[in-house]
């Protein structure tokens, strides 16, 4: 069913990882988070960003048209634009682990609540953008507790442990390799403690958080200084930190690779690197060096498809559950932004209220605090209630994407004829009175 139109303006713009390889998220990604926020909140009054090792997306409260000009200025050209209700369909299908590479991964969830909170702090989230998130990200935990669209799903993490276990075999006795001890870091490390490794080494920048790692899965904390010892030694090498440039370089690995020769064949070891860091950890040209086998998140592609296969019928319960939750999330935020009209007329019954209020109290003076409370009661609860019925009215017709409908009935009551709604802002919905207006009755 296709909903009612969307009044509050939302699109949502970037690349993922069914419409670009790798190399072109690369391209597309922003380096600087905190200052892209700056910017697109700036020019859209709020803006949200998701930018994860398969998807950049870029959410605001502004149109298609608008978030494409923005992109292009930044010089990103190749990308794909959504706005309205297919923005709010195409969000909660990314909560629900429908877009994603690994179907039904819940690690979405927490990069959602991520980009929230980063979106809060720069000062760029607007009640829209609030809103809309947090609905998806409670449909994403229904759906991944009401369906089987998580039952033996992978995260990219350790989707990337069953590709090394797919490259030797076996993961028995080998030892182990992960650069980085972040969320990503994490993932892997947990998938490969469960796997009967010889050793497992964890290497990070800060080594106090590569040592609480290995604590909590019985590995061995490594200093980045004695990594290439490390690359020596190990079958795998999983690298996933947030460094924006290589940490694995060509010419390193060339020392490495002679280093691992076998003493009479003159042949290196193989060294399986997988590479799920985003921008990417592993220098382009070392898939060249003999005995190196580089694998990326590309390679995880097929992984993926497999995944899909195996979930198709739970991801149409899914797509049934956001069909549903669509109408009503559509409803839920055309309602949130009529609040500014509500506030016209809501403020122009309180002029009204207080203007007869004390016309009252000045027929009756002397009164005492006791009177003054009851008359102030009953005026406020008359005007509440003569209103009532008008709010309701309002509150449907932009529910149902009627925007204009809304618009006249506050000019129709208050006798305005400036348009009832203003823009909106980002700390809540803004009540505001037509200063200009007079009220019929006056």
């Amino acid at each position: 069913m296709i909903p009612e139109p969307l009044v509050p303006e939302l699109a949502i713009g970037g690349l993922v990882h069914h419409e670009a390889d790798i190399d072109a998220l690369d391209t597309f990604r922003f380096p600087d988070e905190v200052a892209l926020l700056a910017d697109a909140g700036r020019v859209f009054g709020g803006a949200l960003l998701l930018q994860t090792c398969n998807r950049v997306e870029l959410m605001v409260s502004g149109t298609a048209d608008g978030l494409g000009k923005f992109f292009r200025k930044t010089g990103r050209n190749r990308f794909e634009v959504r706005e309205g209700p297919d923005a709010i369909r195409h969000l909660l299908e990314v909560a629900c682990g429908i877009d994603s590479m690994i179907v039904g991964e819940d690690q979405i969830l927490g990069q959602l609540r991520g980009a929230l909170a980063a979106s809060r702090d720069a000062g760029a989230l607007t009640p829209i953008l609030d809103e809309s998130v947090n609905a998806a990200i409670h449909l994403g935990v229904s759906a991944r507790t009401r369906t089987d669209i998580s039952r033996g799903a992978v995260s990219i993490g350790s989707a990337a442990v069953q590709l090394a276990q797919d490259q030797l075999g076996t993961l028995e006795g080998r030892h182990i390799l992960v650069i980085g001890s972040g969320e990503m870091g994490m993932l892997v490390t947990q998938a490969l403690a469960a796997r009967d490794l010889t050793a497992l080494y964890v290497a990070n920048r800060t080594h106090d958080r590569a040592v609480e790692l290995a604590r909590q899965i019985g590995g061995k904390a490594v200093r980045l200084e004695e990594l290439r010892r490390y690359l020596v030694l190990s079958d795998v090498v999983i690298s996933c930190t947030s460094a924006p440039h290589p940490i694995l370089r060509v010419t390193e690995l060339r020392e490495v690779m002679r280093a691992r020769c076998w003493p009479l064949e003159g042949t290196p070891r193989p060294l399986i690197l997988i590479d799920i860091a985003q921008p990417r950890d592993v220098e382009e040209g070392v898939e060249r060096i003999a005995g190196v086998h580089l694998c990326t998140i590309d390679s995880l592609r097929e992984i993926s498809e497999q995944n899909m296969k195996s979930r198709l019928s739970e991801a149409g319960r899914v797509q049934g559950m956001i069909d549903r939750e669509l109408g009503r999330c559509v409803r839920l935020l055309n309602r949130k932004a009529v609040d500014s009209r509500l506030g016209t007329l809501h403020a122009w019954g309180e002029r009204i209220r207080e203007r007869e209020r004390d016309r009252a109290l000045k027929r009756l003076a002397p009164v005492d605090e006791r009177t003054r409370e009851v008359v102030d009661d009953l005026s406020r609860v008359l005007a509440n209630r003569l209103l009532a019925d008008a709010t309701a009215v309002i509150r449907r017709e932009a529910e149902a994407g009627r925007p204009e409908s809304a618009d006249a009935l506050v000019r129709a009551i208050t006798g305005s004829s400036a348009p009832a709604s203003v823009p909106q802002v980002r700390n809540g919905p803004q009540i505001t009175g037509d200063k200009r207006c007079t009220p019929k009755d006056a």
